[in-house]
């Protein structure tokens, strides 16, 4: 499953690692702004926000025919046998169909952060164990498993990784038809990147209001460049 993965970033990503920052990492993507930036994460208003972007733009990257890798990524010690199975929580939740779910492969890789290795971080006794599942937009409680992974930094019942806050947690939804990913990486923000930049200008167009200020020069300058 780990060769579907690979060969998929490799033929249109140009072997680009699947880690965070996406955004930063490749060169056609938009990074947008999900929660309000200094408002209580249970403000009912933030709520609606979070909710509304998330669902709006995962209903904009992916639809019911489209070909979907969901991959969980866990970040742990190499001797944590525990932790490792922890996101199948993820495939038992939210997923509709156990057929589907028997489809879920695990592979467990060298920490992906062990490029950044730096200021005394120790990423080599660190591994990633990566779950993928191919399914379709159909097959998820998308709305559910976006609303947890905005609670991930918070102390919730719809934690992931609930009470083991030193360890991290990254799940990707891989638009394998329309060769585009979703990473909401935390309640704060939400990264759309895409092989061709041609694919991202209706969620450029659409949702502009919605893209994060800091980056918003550098994003126009791509989105704006030869159109």
């Amino acid at each position: 499953m780990e060769n579907i993965v690979s060969k998929f970033m490799k033929d249109h990503f140009d072997i680009l690692s699947l880690r965070p920052p996406l955004f930063y990492l490749w060169n056609y993507g938009i990074r947008f702004e999900i929660s309000m930036p200094w408002v209580d994460h249970e403000d009912k208003n933030n709520q609606q926000q979070i909710n509304e972007r998330t669902t709006t733009l995962f209903k904009s990257v992916f639809n019911q025919v489209d070909d979907i890798l969901l991959i969980t990524d866990i970040h742990c010690e190499q001797h944590d046998t525990f932790l490792q199975k922890r996101s199948t929580k993820v495939y038992q939740k939210y997923i509709k169909n156990k057929e589907t779910v028997r489809k879920l492969q695990h592979i467990v890789l060298p920490n992906v952060f062990i490029e950044d290795e730096e200021d005394g971080e120790d990423y080599t006794e660190m591994v990633t164990h990566r779950f993928v599942l191919p399914c379709k937009m159909s097959e998820i409680r998308y709305h559910s498993l976006l609303k947890a992974i905005s609670y991930e930094d918070f102390y919730h019942p719809d934690q992931i990784l609930k009470g083991f806050p030193r360890h991290g947690i990254d799940i990707y939804f891989i638009n394998l038809t329309k060769k585009m990913i979703y990473h909401l990486y935390d309640d704060r923000g939400c990264d759309v990147i895409a092989s061709d930049k041609e694919d991202l200008y209706l969620l450029y167009e659409s949702y502009n209001e919605w893209i994060l200020d800091y980056d918003r020069e550098e994003i126009d300058k791509v989105f704006k460049s030869n159109k």
